[in-house]
């Protein structure tokens, strides 16, 4: 039984979302009371978020679903910086076309998960609208007075890189000020009460409740989520070919299908809470079936979070696809593709580049482990030598495939 009175708190509750809350009994008072309004950051940095993103991309929907105000803001101008939490260097500084084209391919997902239109919208902001107007001068009067050198530097975000005796520029020091001040244009501008992200970013979200308060404002509140760890105590969020992108132009539906198809099973139920919208009486049944049994449950799980991140369609033609390689035995069509080209035919290619260049290894070292260890296979045929050279001989057909242990495959298709 949540202890929670608001719809939305007793779901991320209930769900398993809540790490720490600034102020849990005042938040749940106005959420049950009132519509209110809150946001999740995200930097730039790459051309799409990743499955680390997901939970609070997730909460964003909880909240729209229980009746509240989403925004997802796009950090346009604090990507000009760079979050130093948690990092043993600076962050490649981006230019201007660089951010805004990351912006555009993070914007594709969020069309997925968030209703942008309709009844209760939400809304994409982007923090460079106000970042990039700052007199900087009035800004270090008006907002940089209110924060105090001596308590940013107990943050673990910063502490941590001092403790490591890491360099922090004076330009990554002032990140956590932008990210404050944030909070507080998104106040004014929105009516924003509620800050939510990872719970590497609590300390960051505190100062923006604390410098609404030391500049007059009204009370603002910080929810964070859990550190995502698999059973295992592995940080989740990456995969054999690297990380697990939300974008599918960066990794396609069908690996991402099968990312969580591959899910332990200690950590079926919690995840089926956090990233599906199943009801909790059915994730209950899923979560309690052992033996060969969980593994219908783990499909389910990668159907439905694959559904909403990349559609239902597709997460149903990733689940046909690997009944039919898997359960039926048959090559299908639409497992990942990697096109030879003539060149690479004629001349031959090695069995290490060719795993590293299908995804299965991110690096020659890393390919060659698998051969040694008896994971590659040729067309289901084990390779045992790592300097095998594949060439037509070796194929013997215009599509052949290429398979990391019994769960990943690539087509191999050639002829290009």
């Amino acid at each position: 039984m949540s202890r929670f009175k608001s719809d939305f708190l007793r779901v991320l509750d209930e769900r398993g979302f809540i790490h720490q809350v600034s102020d849990p009994e005042g938040l749940d008072a106005l959420a049950a009371k009132q519509k209110i309004t809150g946001y999740v950051g995200y930097d730039a940095t790459a051309t799409s978020i990743h499955i680390g993103n997901l939970i609070s991309v997730t909460m964003l929907y909880w909240l729209q679903e229980t009746g509240h105000q989403a925004i997802s803001l796009m950090g346009g101008g604090t990507s000009m910086v760079g979050d130093p939490s948690f990092r043993d260097d600076q962050r490649r500084l981006l230019t201007t076309e660089q951010i805004n084209a990351n912006i555009e391919g993070i914007q594709r997902v969020f069309g997925n998960v968030l209703r942008y239109d309709g009844p209760n919208p939400a809304i994409m902001v982007n923090n460079a609208d106000w970042l990039l107007k700052l007199n900087y001068v009035e800004f270090l009067r008006d907002v940089g007075r209110h924060f105090s050198v001596n308590r940013m530097l107990t943050f673990d975000s910063v502490k941590l890189r001092l403790d490591r005796e890491q360099s922090l520029s004076f330009l990554e020091f002032n990140y956590m000020i932008m990210q404050g001040y944030d909070f507080t244009e998104l106040n004014r501008r929105y009516g924003t009460v509620l800050q939510m992200g990872g719970s590497d970013q609590w300390g960051n979200i505190i100062n923006g409740v604390d410098l609404s308060h030391r500049m007059g404002g009204p009370q603002l509140y910080a929810l964070t989520t859990p550190l995502l760890t698999k059973s295992s105590g592995e940080k989740m969020g990456k995969s054999a070919s690297g990380a697990v992108w939300l974008n599918s132009d960066l990794f396609s539906p069908y690996d991402f299908w099968q990312y969580w198809r591959n899910t332990e099973d200690a950590d079926v139920g919690r995840f089926l809470k956090i990233f599906t919208r199943l009801p909790l009486d059915e994730i209950a049944r899923l979560a309690a079936l052992s033996g060969s049994e969980i593994n219908e449950a783990k499909k389910i799980l990668a159907t439905e979070t694959t559904a909403i991140v990349h559609g239902r369609a597709a997460a149903t033609q990733a689940e046909e696809t690997a009944r039919t390689t898997f359960e039926d035995g048959a090559l299908a069509e639409n497992l990942p593709t990697l096109v030879l080209s003539e060149a690479d035919l004629d001349g031959g290619i090695g069995i290490l580049s060719l795993v590293v260049r299908a995804g299965l290894a991110a690096s020659n070292g890393e390919a060659r482990r698998h051969v040694a260890g008896g994971a590659i296979r040729l067309n289901d045929r084990p390779v045992s030598d790592d300097r095998l050279t594949v060439d037509r001989s070796v194929l013997g057909a215009d599509v052949a495939k290429l398979s990391l242990g019994k769960k990943r495959h690539v087509l191999l298709k050639t002829g290009a």
